[in-house]
């Protein structure tokens, strides 16, 4: 047993690590990347945390925290718990939107005296408002919330917080991102594979997220996806679908996983 969850815990660090330890080299030296940090500082669970294999609380083997201390932790979260069986739910059952074309990113620096990322725009000012002026469908409130003053009404929709279950969809490449919040917000209940799958989602969909986006970023390898243009539009949609394809299923574990966990705790309530 102990040589299989060795060979589980060496391939779920091949996926995770080289993004995980180069983060820690990048802190170490005090340079910043514009794509991966994201993931580190926007989603705050540390490398250390990410580089921690766990079978999961109901694997058959040694686990951080054995299944006798799960009702523990569902009596201190499962408002928590229910509310995020809900939410996956329903974003899971939703029709998904393709209409966006990334425009979140350039709304976040319409009419901004200054941007959020220390790197060049691909076009120029008045280009690059250009492209929210013309709209912006972002269905996402933490997209939402860093648009600039002037962007807001620009938006479709008035974006609350308290409203993200009622329009968050799986179209949605942050939507797809978060899915690595729900895993890991579980760690160490929750096997260490999961949390890879949604990780490794959360690195794609933040790749297209800043390549869609206004900054010039080739000098890192990231051809951008010009979504001014109509094939730029067209290519940001197919990898928004095939987003949207690969997210399903990791969805579907998540809910599962928490589906689990909110009938333990209606099992101690009935016990």
């Amino acid at each position: 047993m102990g040589t299989l969850y060795d060979e589980r815990r060496d391939r779920y660090l091949a996926r995770v690590g080289p993004l995980a330890e180069a983060r820690v080299r990048r802190l170490q030296r005090g340079q910043k990347h514009p794509v991966h940090d994201f993931l580190f500082d926007y989603y705050p669970f540390k490398p250390s945390h990410l580089l921690k294999w766990s079978p999961g609380a109901w694997a058959d083997g040694p686990s951080d925290w054995p299944p006798c201390d799960v009702a523990g932790f569902v009596a201190k979260r499962g408002d928590y718990l229910r509310w995020c069986v809900d939410y996956l739910r329903r974003t899971g059952d939703r029709e998904p939107l393709f209409g966006c074309f990334g425009r979140h990113e350039w709304a976040m620096v319409y009419r901004a005296t200054e941007v959020r990322h220390p790197r060049p725009l691909r076009l120029s000012p008045a280009d690059t408002d250009a492209v929210s002026a013309g709209g912006v469908a972002c269905t996402h409130f933490d997209a939402f919330r860093f648009f600039t003053p002037d962007a807001r009404p620009l938006n479709r929709l008035e974006l609350r917080r308290a409203d993200s279950a009622t329009h968050d969809q799986p179209g949605c490449a942050h939507v797809t991102m978060d899915l690595y919040k729900w895993a890991y917000k579980l760690v160490p209940l929750i096997s260490s594979e999961l949390v890879a799958d949604a990780f490794e989602l959360a690195v794609a969909a933040r790749e297209l997220d800043m390549r869609a986006s206004p900054y010039d970023l080739r000098e890192l390898g990231y051809e951008p996806v010009r979504i001014e243009t109509r094939a730029g539009r067209e290519e940001y949609v197919a990898a928004q679908r095939e987003l949207t394809r690969r997210a399903g299923p990791v969805r579907a574990d998540l809910l599962a996983v928490y589906e689990r966990l909110v009938g333990h705790a209606w099992g101690a309530v009935g016990g």
